[in-house]
């Protein structure tokens, strides 16, 4: 079978075992930027998810002459006026971890009561080829944040993510259920509906 090479535009390892798992069944090669090694990294510096995911699916075309993948997603809490947003990777500052980045929030909410904790998750998918957008998805999901942290699963801010549909955090739900409910879970669904029409059929 012909598989069509994709790179992630990426180096978070809980992104790309998601988009893999997701795309599993695909004709394509996933690989991520830990095997371009770029010499310069695309500067995140952009006021919202869409520009940010734009300009790195862009950048990182350059090192490739295939299909290159770009996703900038977050958390925008209500009574923060959105934050952390397009910083939540690097909410905490320098050598900000997805620990340092959920404490942080737990301070700044503390005291907060759960009606007035409302966030949502946002994620902004952009895949390109030499230099030229081909498609753009984009998935949210609205819950709370939570008054502490629980669950072991997932990633980034899942363990502080109420989703009230299931009355607990996407840390305490498993990786498939998870999918079939995250922003980038609806984000990648649409993706992989372009793809199954886009890439070319194997032999």
């Amino acid at each position: 079978m012909t598989r069509t090479r994709i790179l992630l535009a990426t180096t978070n390892p809980g992104k790309i075992r998601e988009i893999k798992g997701f795309f599993a069944g695909l004709p394509v090669q996933i690989f991520s930027l830990d095997s371009v090694r770029p010499q310069t990294l695309f500067p995140e510096t952009a006021e919202n998810f869409r520009a940010n995911a734009r300009g790195k699916s862009l950048f990182y075309s350059q090192y490739t002459g295939g299909l290159t993948l770009a996703e900038d997603s977050g958390l925008e809490i209500e009574s923060l006026g959105g934050a952390p947003g397009v910083l939540s990777a690097r909410f905490s500052g320098p050598g900000a971890t997805d620990e340092k980045n959920i404490r942080k929030v737990l301070r700044l909410l503390k005291g907060v009561s759960l009606p007035k904790r409302r966030a949502r998750f946002v994620s902004h998918l952009v895949l390109s080829r030499k230099g030229r957008i081909i498609k753009e998805t984009r998935g949210e999901v609205r819950g709370f944040v939570a008054l502490q942290k629980k669950g072991d699963g997932g990633f980034g801010y899942d363990p502080i993510f109420a989703y009230p549909r299931l009355h607990k955090t996407f840390a305490e739900i498993s990786e498939q259920k998870k999918n079939r409910v995250s922003h980038r879970g609806r984000a990648l669904r649409k993706m992989k509906e372009f793809l199954e029409d886009y890439l070319p059929v194997s032999p």
